[in-house]
């Protein structure tokens, strides 16, 4: 695993052209960048492979949910555009994610490209316990959580997408070695739109977030070069801080 606390900006659009700008723009003052389904679903592959020509690594974020058959068939689609990080649903079941694990090992090795790191979506963050009960399921969602991310390393995946608030109980539980991509991030004063639980970069990192997934703040700011900077700064403060005591 890299150093914690790298920042994936999310590029949310359906413009190419908007996504090639941010993605210059953010050259070096981010890991990498987030492509959503939106994006995909308006551009495809032809769009993905205009944003990953600008060199940064990108996080593919299609959150893939099916029977197993379908989903390893998706992962063999996606497998040429070698993305660093791809998502499933961890719902999607113990089969599922395993199928989805083989698909990626078995195309990366025929095509002679890296796998992707393959991450188990857990709680969405516009989910709290009420919006759990709803559909039927009575335990919090820290419990929740911590469910599926079992049944994710179960699966032999790479990690876990999962809110700010779940990091410390994760890391608890199963350890460091357990890749843990987090969206809710949001820095002090902003807008934190429809996430329900979210964290600062600074607090998100300390608590030993791999990535911080943040779009908004930075895409929308009149300068996202900047804004991405004031972040990787708060982290960095922030870390040193936590290395100090």
């Amino acid at each position: 695993m890299g150093s914690k606390g790298q920042v994936l900006a999310a590029l949310d659009t359906v413009s190419v052209n908007e996504a090639v700008d941010w993605a210059h723009q953010l050259d070096g003052a981010v890991s990498g960048l987030k492509l959503g389904l939106e994006f995909f679903l308006a551009n495809g592959q032809l769009g993905y492979r205009r944003i990953a020509a600008t060199g940064l690594p990108i996080f593919l974020d299609l959150k893939l949910h099916d029977i197993p058959n379908t989903v390893a068939g998706a992962v063999r689609a996606i497998a040429p555009l070698a993305p660093s990080i791809l998502t499933v649903h961890a719902g999607g079941g113990l089969a599922m994610m395993q199928a989805a694990r083989e698909a990626a090992a078995e195309n990366a090795d025929k095509l002679k490209v890296k796998r992707p790191s393959i991450v188990g979506v857990t709680v969405l963050t516009s989910l709290d316990d009420k919006d759990l009960a709803a559909v039927g399921q009575s335990q919090p969602v820290s419990d929740q959580v911590k469910r599926l991310a079992n049944l994710v390393r179960s699966a032999g995946l790479d990690g876990i997408v999962c809110s700010p608030h779940e990091i410390e109980a994760i890391r608890a539980e199963i350890g460091e070695d357990f890749l843990l991509v987090v969206p809710g991030v949001r820095p002090g004063g902003a807008d934190t739109g429809d996430q329900k639980r979210v964290r600062t970069p600074g607090d998100a990192a300390k608590a030993g977030a791999d990535y911080l997934v943040i779009g908004r703040p930075i895409t929308q700011a009149a300068n996202p070069r900047e804004a991405a900077s004031r972040i990787a700064l708060e982290i960095g403060a922030a870390l040193g801080q936590a290395a100090a005591r």
